[in-house]
């Protein structure tokens, strides 16, 4: 980090997409709705037949019984759990819209639950929500079954549970241990109880547990970062994911509790991030990428030594490029060279499904320059290059014309010692991945076009 010059710091310190999809979600339009996705969902079935092609779910509950003041997601809050047994009976009315187009029994090889909090669900709750999905999908042996699990909702007993219904990866949001960042931020839970956890995890013989922290939150700073980084590496969970808060008060409401003159500067950020680095990769992590580590016996490390690494609505993955099936309010899907997004409320999503409708309000249908843009994003973003030979071939493309003007920005890069440009293509340096947001911008036609970018999270 010693090359990173403040001028540098000041240059990045923009907002900036994470590229979980290209084009990004700021792009759909109304113009994709639900007679849009069910052609995708049945030219899915037609092309490929009902079991051919593996599936990942994505399956959003939205609810949480307490507010966490950063949190950007989309979530209600409330403590009345018969909220949920109808929001079952909504999902269970969205899958069978989902099978009536392209068969039952498709092969699902990902599942993962986000939300809110999927453990706000009773135990009788996440039975009637996995037996719905057996009923319609077939799960494949191996695959990733992960759930997002709040610490504070779960015990020993329903961590079992868990296992008991198919799920081998948990994922424990933590955000941070220090009790003064919790405090302001609204989630209180100590360090004892997420070791504890972790323990009966690792008894009960999930594959893989994952912790999510958040660098950027109000009274962190490097010094207080150093002691979460140590508790979590005597923690050592397989995968940690670490994220930088995105404070966008103007758009997430809940973040106007929190008080901007308490949030670190760019440079403590920069600090924290470049201190968690060093931190995670002397405990023995490979850092995957952007936002993920994994210990080198995860399939996450694996991935990426092997070149088949992914990433998508959930992050980084392991998973093959496949068609995502996105249900439950604001869920984001996508089918073939389509992404499509639910309704954000429950009042709409309810009101689609009572008129036998699927719940989708808006999406995109990619064309031929998405498709390009988009495997030269997610080739820097997983594998920190982009080799102009398999592109070429990949997509009948002249390399250095189509990118002309992107190979042009890139020499600036080049010079602050972010990428190397070379016959073979470009590379991402190491000091790059610190910005490696930064350089997918390049490539992100829409972006180039329109400057608005307080959309988005800041990249540092």
């Amino acid at each position: 980090m010693t090359a990173v010059t403040p001028e540098l710091l000041t240059r990045f310190d923009v907002p900036g997409p994470r590229y979980t999809s290209y084009p990004t979600a700021d792009r759909f339009v109304e113009a994709f709705g639900q007679e849009d996705y069910a052609l995708a969902l049945a030219q899915r079935h037609l092309g490929t037949g009902s079991k051919a092609m593996p599936l990942s779910l994505y399956v959003h509950i939205p609810f949480c019984e307490s507010l966490c003041y950063y949190c950007a997601c989309n979530k209600i809050i409330t403590k009345h759990h018969d909220r949920a047994d109808v929001y079952l009976r909504y999902l269970s009315r969205e899958i069978d819209l989902h099978t009536a187009q392209c068969g039952v029994g498709q092969v699902v090889s990902q599942l993962h639950l986000g939300g809110g909090t999927p453990t706000f669900l009773s135990d009788d709750g996440l039975r009637e929500l996995m037996s719905m999905l057996k009923r319609s999908f077939t799960l494949a042996p191996g695959g990733e079954y992960s759930i997002e699990v709040d610490p504070r909702t779960v015990n020993a007993e329903r961590l079992a549970l868990l296992a008991e219904l198919g799920f081998n990866r948990l994922s424990f949001g933590v955000q941070d241990f220090d009790s003064e960042v919790q405090k302001a931020v609204h989630r209180v839970q100590p360090a004892e109880q997420v070791f504890a956890l972790v323990e009966s995890a690792r008894t009960i013989g999930f594959d893989s547990i994952n912790v999510d922290l958040i660098y950027g939150l109000p009274r962190q700073t490097p010094e207080s970062f150093d002691r979460t980084l140590s508790q979590i590496a005597q923690l050592r969970p397989d995968r940690i994911a670490l994220y930088a808060y995105a404070h966008l008060p103007e758009r997430f409401k809940p973040q106007r509790r929190i008080i901007s003159a308490e949030l670190p500067t760019a440079g403590a950020k920069v600090a924290m991030l470049s201190r968690s680095l060093d931190a995670f990769i002397d405990a023995g992590y490979v850092y995957v990428g952007m936002d993920h580590f994994a210990l080198p016996t995860d399939a996450l490390a694996i991935a990426k030594r092997q070149g088949r690494l992914h990433r998508n609505f959930q992050g980084y993955s392991t998973q093959p490029d496949c068609d995502l099936i996105g249900l439950g309010v604001s869920a984001i899907g996508r089918i073939g060279a389509t992404y499509s997004q639910n309704a954000k409320t429950l009042d709409e999503y309810y009101d689609f499904l009572d008129q036998g409708r699927l719940p989708v309000v808006r999406g995109l249908a990619l064309n031929r320059d998405d498709l390009v843009r988009r495997a030269a994003i997610m080739a820097l973003m997983c594998q920190g290059e982009l080799l102009i030979e398999p592109m070429e071939q990949a997509w009948l493309i002249d390399f250095k014309k189509y990118f002309a003007a992107e190979l042009d920005r890139l020499k600036d890069m080049e010079t602050q010692g972010l990428v190397e440009l070379g016959s073979e293509g470009v590379r991402v340096t190491p000091m790059g991945w610190f910005f490696v947001r930064g350089i997918a911008m390049v490539f992100d036609r829409y972006l180039q076009a329109d400057r608005t970018r307080a959309r988005f999270s800041r990249i540092i």
